[in-house]
Parts: structure tokens; C-alpha cells; sequence
């Protein structure tokens, strides 16, 4: 049976237990579905990727949650750097990335600690009902101050804005109202993930948004860091001026115990963005063998 070596990372921090784990199983890209699928939910974790060579970059990146392969994801994308790196697969500066989203450039740095992703430009989906959206969250329409959207930079979220951070740590899902929610948009909301809720001001006073990622079954109930819907939500914020600067700092996770955060920084003006930038620290937590 082929043996696999794997790296857990914690992306978004660089303390251990921190941020969002992610395994990376290398030399591992050519594996079956249904074996990478198995993988994640052994590990209890959100997501895992498997790693592999590519022809048309540095490595090739393929991203499984516990219940399908998805195009791309944030703080897998930090992890698969940090552990590829660390495996000896790439070295540091510059580098390439393929994915099913296309090609992600992103920057190691030169202690191969600190990824910085370019996320491609975002597109924006249709506005969804305020109050399908606060029946899918367990809140009340007028704890969201604005209109929610479906946004993606890769992977499509319906960003939700809410009042303040009582309101964050209120939500809860309702599967049934998601399953609602997602089918008012029809075809427009494939592969569309939970609503990422988010509020301007971060949890510490060195953020300035603080967000969560509720999920269903056979997800985990949370996400400690969502780097991906991060730079949809960036991309929201940008566009209909909530934010006055492009740079800023994103917190999430503080709630579960395993804080995160990320320099983001929105490219372009804001009617014509051409991509987003989010940068964060990836720990080795373990590394080791898998047996298949």
C-alpha cells in the first residue's frame, strides 16, 4: 500500500493551536475522490488538499472538504505553501500555484513562514433576500445593515454584513432556511458555501473586521479562518465603500479559541477591482505519515 508524507498546518497564525488547521498530503493530487473525501473526515478537519506536479506551474493544489472538491480555498492555500516548501517541493519568493480556479500566484517568504496569495478578481453575484439570509443565520433582518450578496474571488460566499459582534456571536444556522436561501438564487448559487458573516471592527483592537463561517453537516459547525471568503468579503467592502483603504487587518476566530488574522489588501479601484492580496503565517503543528 502507498505510503504519503503530510504536513498539519495551522494557517493565519504563527502560534501553534491557533488560526485554522489543514493537512497537507503530498505527492497526493492523483488520488480518488472518494479517498480524499475519507482523508478529511478522518481529520476532523474543514479541509485538506493534496498536492502534486503541475505543467503549467509550481504545483498543482486540489481542495476537498468533507463532502466535495472545491475550486479553491484560503487558509489551504497558506498551508500547502508552508508544508510544500518545508517538503522541499518549491522554494521561496515567487511562485505559482494551479488550482480549479485557475492559476493563483502567491509569495513565500524568505523563512517560508509567511504566504501571500493573490486571489483572483472577484465577481459579483446577485443580491440575495435580507430576510432569507437572517432566517438561514437565526437572526433578525435588522441585525444586517447591508445588503448580502453572493461574491467570489474563487469560491463564491453570501457575504452578510452584521450590526455588531453580539450579533456575530448569536448566529446560528437553520439548514432548512440555507437549503431556502440557496434555492431562491437557483443556478447562480452552485457550489455556493454558507453565508460568511462578518462586522466592521475587529475582535482585538489591532483588526479591523471580525468575521465567522458557520457550517453544515459534514463540515465542522465552524471555521476558525476562511481566507478565501476573505477576499470576497474585502472585495464587498471595497466596492460599496465601507471601508475607506484597501489595506486592512482580518480577525476571525478569536471565538473558538484559535485567533487568526490577515493582511488583506484590495487591488484597483473600487469599480474595477482586479484582485485581492491576503497574507498570513503558517505553523507546522505535525508532520508524518499517512498509509493507504
Amino acid at each position: 500500500m502507498p505510503d504519503f508524507a503530510v504536513h498539519w498546518v495551522d494557517a493565519f497564525t504563527d502560534q501553534p493551536f491557533g488560526g485554522n488547521g489543514c493537512a497537507v498530503v503530498h505527492h497526493g493530487a492523483h488520488l480518488d475522490d472518494e479517498t480524499c473525501l475519507a482523508f478529511v473526515r478522518e481529520t476532523s478537519l474543514v479541509e485538506c488538499t493534496f498536492l502534486g506536479p503541475s505543467d503549467v506551474a509550481d504545483v498543482r493544489v486540489r481542495y476537498f472538504l468533507a463532502s466535495r472538491e472545491i475550486p479553491f480555498a484560503g487558509h489551504p492555500t497558506v498551508a500547502s505553501v508552508v508544508a510544500a516548501h518545508a517538503a522541499g517541493t518549491v522554494g521561496t519568493g515567487d511562485l505559482m500555484l494551479e488550482t480549479l480556479a485557475g492559476i493563483i500566484p502567491v509569495h513565500l517568504s524568505e523563512d517560508g513562514k509567511r504566504v501571500t496569495m493573490r486571489q483572483i478578481a472577484p465577481v459579483f453575484g446577485p443580491m440575495v433576500d435580507t430576510d432569507l439570509v437572517a432566517a438561514a443565520i437565526g437572526l433578525r433582518a435588522e441585525d444586517i445593515v447591508a445588503p448580502p450578496q453572493l461574491v467570489s474571488t474563487g469560491l463564491p460566499f453570501i457575504i452578510t454584513v452584521l450590526r455588531d459582534k453580539v450579533a456575530l456571536s448569536c448566529a446560528s444556522l437553520n439548514a432548512r432556511a440555507v437549503d431556502e436561501m440557496l434555492e431562491s438564487l437557483g443556478k447562480q448559487g452552485d457550489g455556493a458555501m454558507e453565508p460568511f458573516l462578518t462586522t466592521l471592527g475587529g475582535f482585538t483592537q489591532a483588526g479591523d473586521t471580525y468575521s465567522r463561517l458557520l457550517m453544515l453537516p459534514p463540515s465542522p459547525v465552524e471555521d476558525s479562518f476562511t481566507g478565501s471568503a476573505t477576499g470576497a468579503m474585502a472585495s464587498y467592502f471595497w466596492h460599496h465603500g465601507l471601508i475607506e483603504t484597501p489595506d486592512f487587518v482580518a480577525e476571525q476566530g478569536h471565538g473558538l479559541g484559535r485567533a487568526g488574522s490577515a493582511s488583506v489588501r484590495v487591488l484597483g479601484p473600487c469599480d474595477k477591482i482586479e484582485g485581492v492580496e491576503v497574507a498570513g503565517f503558517g505553523h507546522i503543528l505535525m508532520s508524518g505519515t499517512l498509509h493507504l
